[in-house]
């Protein structure tokens, strides 16, 4: 599925197995990607735990008050680690975009919902920290793939999570999903089982069900090709949303698979898809309005 001449080829031979498999290790991508464009903070704690730290990409040069991404990584609620993402976070950072990179507890660690507790933990120190960080307090995004992109959607669906933390969605300026799972009862993976069959009610476990007309703006993208993480998820949660009147784009993109669909992001397969630039564009369209008295807020009756 992906065309493989010379670094390309080298990379489906040696790499791309191990992602299939569900390894996190990308070191033969990353070594791939320049990083003179970007200056990079690592390991900076959002909370007490191991787990709890994240590292932050600027732009280089820094524009003045640039968007900020929080951006969380992929592996099923059970592996990942935010050091391996580099490819990712460089991509969105030479778009001219500060890039938040959390790590979160996974399995066997925590089950839902403490990889969610963590993620609105990391949303909530960006959020309170973008001026000391840099970025535009109007342009804060939440972003992910794969048990990522359901960490960053479902903080932007579901309010508990955020205002448990101190902080609400309408601060978020949107969210992007990639390939992403929104719908997905029943459970039939057993590992995924034991990471949500821990609650009597399974349809709080499910984005789709916080759907809700005053949502921040979202982007769903996936791949028409992806059988880890069927297409149908995407297709679910945006035609519920805009049957609420919510504010939601989807991309479906044809022969692009769910490894393809993070891949893409990279120089080296971004002519799989336009994952990069849909995100840009996104990007762009959705800063807050600035409000009376100068306090960065959605207007939900807009």
């Amino acid at each position: 599925m992906i065309h493989c001449p010379s670094l390309r080829r080298l990379f489906c031979l040696v790499l791309l197995p191990t992602l299939l498999a569900g390894c996190a290790k990308v070191d033969i991508l990353n070594a791939m990607i320049r990083t003179d464009n970007v200056t990079i903070r690592r390991d900076i704690a959002y909370g007490p735990e191991p787990r709890q730290h994240l590292d932050i990409y600027y732009p280089k040069p820094a524009p003045t008050r640039p968007p900020v991404v929080v951006f969380f990584y992929g592996g099923s609620w059970q592996w990942g680690a935010k050091d391996d993402y580099l490819f990712a976070a460089q991509a969105l950072a030479s778009q001219g975009a500060i890039v938040v990179v959390p790590d979160y507890r996974l399995y066997p660690q925590v089950t839902f919902p403490g990889f969610l507790d963590d993620g609105a933990a990391a949303t909530a120190w960006t959020l309170k920290h973008v001026d000391e960080i840099g970025g535009d307090p109007r342009a804060v995004f939440l972003a992910g793939h794969s048990a990522g992109a359901y960490i960053a959607v479902m903080l932007a669906l579901d309010q508990e999570y955020l205002n448990r933390a101190g902080v609400s969605t309408s601060q978020l300026a949107g969210a992007v999903g990639i390939s992403g799972p929104y719908d997905f009862l029943p459970l039939t993976r057993p590992d995924v089982k034991k990471i949500f069959e821990v609650v009597p009610d399974m349809a709080v476990t499910q984005p789709i069900h916080y759907a809700r007309t005053d949502t921040p703006p979202l982007l769903l993208l996936t791949g028409e090709a992806d059988t880890t993480v069927g297409p149908y998820n995407t297709h679910h949660l945006a035609d519920r949303l805009r049957s609420l009147g919510a504010p939601v784009e989807d991309r479906y993109y044809p022969d692009v698979d769910h490894v393809d669909s993070v891949i893409a992001l990279t120089w080296l397969f971004r002519d799989r898809a336009p994952v990069l630039a849909d995100i840009h564009v996104f990007i762009a369209a959705h800063e807050l309005p600035l409000a009376i008295g100068g306090t960065e807020t959605r207007d939900t009756a807009r």
